[in-house]
């Protein structure tokens, strides 16, 4: 049974910092490129930062560009992202996603389409 279990979100002033984690178990961590969402009230799924199988290679949306990071440890089955100069618009429910990919540097994609496997979200709330 395939798990991403998210955490670290929390209420943060905006200017502040907060880090997400997404474990996951029951899966082959390694073969995933893995990607964060994120979802606001009212609006649809967003794509926010995926990286590839290796880790070699990460993508951003335009929004979230310079200020967040994603990064992956394969020997833990983790991905992160680092989020700083947090803004009031970045408020939403964040969801990590794994899309199982052949190839070690493909992954990236920017749509939930591609993605198999979603965790249940954790809620970020960024106060002015």
């Amino acid at each position: 049974q395939v798990q991403l279990v998210e955490s670290g979100g929390g209420l943060v002033q905006a200017g502040g910092s907060l880090r997400l984690s997404c474990a996951a178990s029951g899966l082959t961590f390694s073969s995933y490129a893995m990607g964060w969402f994120r979802q606001a009230p009212g609006k649809e799924r967003e794509f926010v930062a995926a990286i590839t199988r290796s880790g070699r290679s990460t993508y951003y949306a335009d929004s979230v560009k310079g200020r967040f990071t994603i990064s992956r440890d394969n020997a833990k089955n983790t991905v992160y992202l680092q989020m700083n100069s947090l803004k009031p618009e970045d408020t939403a429910v964040y969801y990590c996603a794994a899309d199982f990919v052949t190839s070690l540097h493909a992954g990236g994609a920017r749509v939930p389409d591609p993605y198999d496997y979603w965790g249940q979200g954790t809620q970020v709330t960024v106060s002015s």
